[in-house]
């Protein structure tokens, strides 16, 4: 589903994570903000920085070592060295490569975090980021590496190290060195004065793009599996005032109330005659309130990310009005760290749901009528079709590694760095872990997804308005199944349209 989205304007004003997800995706274009007065303050902060260097001021990261070598003073005819240091030292992350859209992400993060004018770099600085991300000139980054302590520090070394002219880029569709690129864009690599090497990596912009896109796959994945309980509630002729209006206002959690609404909506519940069985099974019965729990948690989790997102993570900080040199530790990513931990369980919840809807429409002790496993063969070939008994099995298999997922990484805080990073925040292994569980819930879905759609093709029932146009649009590239064929490629094409959002749901 492809929305357009306003041209993204970098400066004081917030970002949205939806801002971040549409540039990431190339659906939006962007500027930096015209307004003179905030272009003098960001080299206002770099001016602050030489001042004190021409002074001898003692600056973290300037006129010190890093992280426990804070104590080891460098004089300042190597102060000019130090930034190169630091992110050829950090050049040691492992594991697969960020994907170009996450690579993105990176860049508008980092770009937004020192448009907040408080990291002590020069206007340049950010004019060559927003040219990279223009261009479509992608830093090569490893996801593994990073503890979330002094932010995403071995990560965030490979945005650092392209702006330079160094190590591999994504470039034009093609992995080839920075230097390569800079050298056809007809761009001088930059050389990185005192703090910058520190402000583009002492944060946290990878945690919390991940963070990012995460929250905009749980978003959709919630509606999504509101229309497929819908979907299932009709194939098994379940009990629609089970979501009752009245029923929802005696325990009035917001977002539950809203999933109540749209199944409502979806099933046409005014128009139903009331059926003959008096309570579901909790999967269909109590799907508001599973679904609300991530429903109600969106907007904190929102509030988390956004606030992350429009900070200046990196340390120390400059006051370029004041002049002077704040000492802190807001490159800890705690609170992506919790966000990412509780989006773990909340999405693995939804993927126990539809995988426990799933079972009731298969197994015909529960599915009131239905064929075995869903088959659509005719009974002269049923003995040796199996329909959706395969899908089944697959569907639990990941619901429990989503499940099995959810352990919160950020207690698992680990003491590094000769115990300067003596307490850390897990942020960026939260949010790939988050992204994993999301990836499984995805699959369960696309399988719950496809047997709704045969559920409801084999009890031939008629369909409230809102289902019957969902089913005309998925029959555009699913028809039912009759004869037993391979369902892979199928689901591999529903799970590319979930990530693409591609069906409109509930506005």
């Amino acid at each position: 589903m492809s929305v357009a989205v306003s041209p993204v304007v970098f400066g004081p004003t917030p970002l949205s994570l939806e801002s971040v997800i549409a540039l990431a995706e190339r659906r939006a274009e962007s500027a930096l903000d015209a307004d003179p007065q905030w272009r003098a303050r960001i080299d206002r902060g770099a001016a602050v920085v030489d001042g004190l260097l021409d002074r001898e001021g003692q600056i973290y990261g300037i006129t010190t070592g890093y992280g426990d070598s804070w104590v080891t003073a460098i004089p300042l005819s190597q102060v000019e060295a130090l930034p190169r240091q630091l992110y050829t030292f950090h050049g040691c992350g492992l594991g697969r490569f960020l994907e170009p859209e996450a690579a993105r992400a990176v860049l508008v993060a980092r770009l937004q975090s020192l448009c907040q004018g408080v990291s002590g770099v020069r206007f340049t600085l950010l004019e060559r980021l927003h040219a990279c991300l223009q261009e479509d000139l992608l830093p090569r980054i490893p996801e593994e590496g990073s503890v979330g302590a002094s932010g995403d520090l071995t990560p965030l070394s490979y945005v650092a190290a392209m702006l330079c002219g160094e190590r591999e880029v994504l470039w034009r569709g093609e992995v080839r060195t920075a230097a390569e690129a800079h050298a056809e864009l007809g761009w001088e690599p930059l050389t990185l004065r005192p703090k910058e090497a520190l402000a583009l990596m002492n944060g946290t912009a990878v945690m919390t793009v991940l963070a990012c896109q995460a929250f905009g796959r749980a978003e959709y994945l919630l509606k999504l599996a509101t229309r497929i309980t819908a979907l299932n509630v009709a194939a098994l002729r379940g009990n629609p005032n089970h979501f009752e209006a009245r029923l929802f206002a005696a325990k009035p959690h917001p977002g539950q109330s809203r999933v109540a609404a749209w199944l409502r909506a979806d099933l046409e519940l005014e128009n139903l005659p009331p059926r003959q069985r008096l309570q579901d099974r909790y999967s269909l019965r109590c799907a508001p309130h599973v679904l609300g729990v991530l429903a109600d948690s969106l907007g904190w989790l929102r509030g988390f990310i956004e606030t992350e997102l429009n900070s200046a993570n990196d340390n120390p900080l400059i006051d370029p009005e004041a002049g002077d040199v704040m000492h802190g530790g807001h490159f800890y990513g705690g609170h992506i760290a919790f966000a990412m931990d509780s989006l773990k369980t909340l999405t693995a919840n939804v993927a126990d749901l539809l995988d426990r809807q799933l079972a009731l429409l298969v197994d015909t002790r529960y599915n009131h009528g239905l064929p075995s496993n869903l088959s659509g063969a005719p009974a002269e070939r049923a003995m040796i079709n199996h329909g959706f008994k395969a899908v089944q099995i697959g569907a639990s298999a990941w619901a429990a590694e989503a499940l099995k997922g959810t352990m919160p990484a950020s207690v698992f805080s680990r003491s590094t760095e000769c115990h300067n990073q003596d307490k850390v925040s897990m942020g960026t292994i939260a949010a790939r872990d988050a992204l994993r569980v999301l990836e499984l819930t995805e699959q369960v879905t696309a399988a719950a997804l496809l047997a709704g759609l045969q559920g409801v093709h084999l009890r031939g029932d008629p369909l409230p308005a809102p289902l019957d146009a969902m089913v005309a649009t998925l029959r555009e590239d699913f028809a039912p199944v009759v004869e037993d064929r391979a369902l892979d490629g199928e689901l591999r094409l529903c799970l590319e349209q979930i990530r693409a959002r591609h069906w409109a749901l509930y506005g």
